[in-house]
């Protein structure tokens, strides 16, 4: 029978441990830490005592001696209200918190939204609370990766912020999709159905970097095909796609194609298309990116988008900063590719 408690209420001890399995403290402390100076043979009689004593250790002691906390920070610098409304950061957190929980760690969720919230956020950090941290939706001149340097903290971005000279973050690993390659992918595939008056609802400019290549991209193969350009931006969000798509009608009421960067907005342009009594895709394509399930299936019509795996970007961002990336300042680049639906 396995006992947490000794008959006199006594839990069992590290000293209980020891005197059982024949050994040092020392010894047990290492098979606990999982160090590799312990023979195979003294670790596993070590672990059957543990199990047969229900033996817990003591988390506030292995801190001590380990320097580790077991939680890692997600720092999002957007409001906590829209956070929980965008299903991109729903997967994306899914990812995370599925590989740190293969860790034995769990994620602490820190917001910036407004000024101050920098100088709470970078004491918390320097405050020994986390082992590391998750940055993402870095907009271009942030300077958040300067907090995590000040503070000493290992650290992964989502997605490659910029510096206000325009070059990524040095130094620190991130993981991003092939924004540009996916936007490519999605317009060429408008061209290729004929269409020629083909906008895009791009993200906002002061949005992190996939705003910037997924507008590059559109715009390469428009280049290629001398075709024109029609840009409206919105902000990531079911209303945004809905307005954008509305400015762009009232501009370019012939349009027959869009290229939406984001499928939460491109839901939102289909809402807008269908109001103003345009077919899809008989009258309008469009083009959605992300491929999340919860959107791209449920659209009337379904929506054919550019898909990147984001809940494995969020593994991936844990992954890496708990050691599993090939190198401390290595960098991921999740490849993308078209899913077709109906809707283009």
């Amino acid at each position: 029978m396995v006992l947490t408690q000794r008959s006199n209420g006594r839990r069992p001890t590290l000293e209980d441990v020891a005197r059982r399995s024949g050994v040092s403290k020392s010894t047990v402390s290492r098979v606990i830490n999982g160090e590799h100076r312990v023979s195979a043979e003294v670790a596993d009689r070590v672990r059957d005592v543990i199990a047969e004593l229900g033996y817990v250790p003591n988390q506030a002691a292995r801190q001590l001696v380990t320097h580790r906390t077991g939680a890692v920070a997600v720092v999002a610098p957007q409001p906590e209200n829209r956070l929980f409304l965008d299903p991109f950061f729903d997967c994306l957190l899914r990812g995370i918190r599925r590989e740190l929980a293969r860790h034995g760690a769990q994620a602490v969720l820190l917001f910036l939204d407004e000024p101050e919230d920098y100088a709470r956020v970078t004491d918390y950090l320097a405050g020994g609370h986390v082992d590391g941290a998750l940055l993402f939706s870095l907009r271009p001149g942030d300077r958040l990766h300067e907090m995590i340097d000040k503070v000493g903290l290992p650290a992964v971005f989502g997605g490659r912020p910029l510096l206000r000279d325009g070059d990524s973050v040095r130094g620190h690993a991130y993981v991003d999709g092939d924004n540009r390659g996916g936007a490519r992918q999605a317009v060429r595939h408008l061209v290729s159905l004929g269409r020629r008056r083909i906008a895009t609802v791009a993200g906002p400019y002061d949005q992190e970097h996939s705003a910037a290549e997924r507008l590059a991209g559109y715009r390469d193969v428009l280049l290629d095909a001398s075709l024109p350009d029609l840009v409206e931006r919105a902000d990531y969000t079911l209303r945004g796609g809905a307005g954008a798509m509305a400015a762009l009608l009232d501009r370019r009421p012939d349009l027959d194609a869009v290229f939406v960067a984001s499928d939460l907005m491109a839901s939102g342009a289909l809402q807008t298309l269908r109001e103003r009594g345009l077919r899809v895709p008989q009258d309008v394509a469009v083009v959605g990116f992300d491929d999340l399930a919860s959107i791209a299936e449920a659209t009337d019509p379904p929506l054919t988008t550019v898909r990147q795996d984001v809940e494995e970007m969020g593994r991936l961002m844990a992954g890496l900063l708990m050691g599993e990336g090939p190198s401390e300042a290595s960098s991921v680049v999740i490849p993308t590719s078209l899913v077709r639906r109906r809707s283009a």
